[in-house]
């Protein structure tokens, strides 16, 4: 293809992974991608290849000028910034505005499914950063990113390690994707060369409730799980004494209340179709990671 892509975050989890896809498709050339980080010096190896590193830091907007200069499309993918509430919706827009006034033909977004209504506690910086994509008046795909397996690693070894999963989230559903399945999709997003507006949201096949997880993990790993089911403040309560920072559990918490609530129940078939191949079960994402659930 004959535009310049752009990923910011590059050196990220999900960054790297859509580099690493776009660079498998064979459908740019390595000189026709850019890669942007707070420290070019951690993509060293994609410079390496071909691919164009650049520093880009969204809380120096003065950094992003020259990053996003001469870009087709632009990835701007989510910050992890927790700390501070509303900070990363500050940090999108800047992001937003800078690939606005270099001139972007195409603007994509990693957002949350249903942030208009979700109980997430950041979910209204990501709504934020969507409008402020939908005001730039630019062609835009906005992908509503679901829950990663990966996002399994943060609690699942700690459950094995005591055999009890404590767990706010009820009946409630979560259909899990894999961080790889995503990023196969949002770099065929980045590969199209439509200029039409849309909103994907990117979910596993499947949605599951936790017992069901936890049944599915169990026989992967060959060690008993149970789900303790427990209030948000109990839950809480578990992971302050867990000596998690307090600016943190309130998110968390937000994440089982979601759940519950039935906001991030849905499943659709928009990861697949963009990927263009079938997504990795859950089944096999457990095998394949056993021994690190294990602990």
């Amino acid at each position: 293809m004959s535009e310049t892509l752009l990923v910011t975050g590059a050196a990220g989890h999900l960054g790297r992974l859509v580099l690493d896809a776009l660079l498998a498709s064979n459908k740019v050339a390595p000189a026709d991608i850019i890669a942007t980080s707070r420290d070019p010096a951690k993509l060293a190896a994609y410079a390496d290849k071909g691919v164009q590193t650049r520093r880009a830091d969204f809380d120096d907007p003065a950094s992003l000028a020259t990053a996003f200069a001469g870009a087709d499309r632009i990835l701007v993918v989510s910050t992890d910034a927790l700390d501070t509430p509303g900070k990363r919706q500050i940090q999108h827009t800047a992001a937003i505005n800078a690939a606005k006034a270099a001139g972007a033909k195409h603007i994509l977004y990693t957002s949350m499914p249903n942030p208009e209504h979700s109980a997430v506690t950041f979910a209204p910086e990501h709504l934020g950063s969507e409008n402020a994509v939908k005001a730039t008046g630019i062609p835009y795909t906005i992908l509503r990113n679901g829950w990663y397996m990966e996002n399994l690693f943060m609690g699942l070894p700690h459950a094995f390690a005591g055999g009890k999963w404590y767990s706010a989230s009820g009946d409630g559903k979560i259909a899990h994707i894999a961080r790889a399945d995503m990023a196969a999709a949002i770099a065929n997003a980045m590969l199209s060369a439509s200029s039409e507006s849309r909103t994907y949201t990117l979910t596993g096949p499947v949605a599951r409730t936790t017992a069901e997880i936890a049944e599915i993990a169990a026989k992967a790993v060959g060690k008993p799980l149970e789900v303790v089911t427990v209030t948000d403040d109990q839950l809480a309560a578990g992971l302050a004494g867990a000596g998690l920072p307090p600016v943190l559990i309130p998110v968390i918490v937000s994440f089982d209340t979601n759940t519950r609530e039935g906001k991030i129940a849905m499943v659709t078939d928009d990861a697949a179709t963009l990927a263009g191949k079938p997504l990795t079960t859950l089944e096999s994402f457990l095998e394949a990671n056993k021994a690190a659930f294990a602990g």
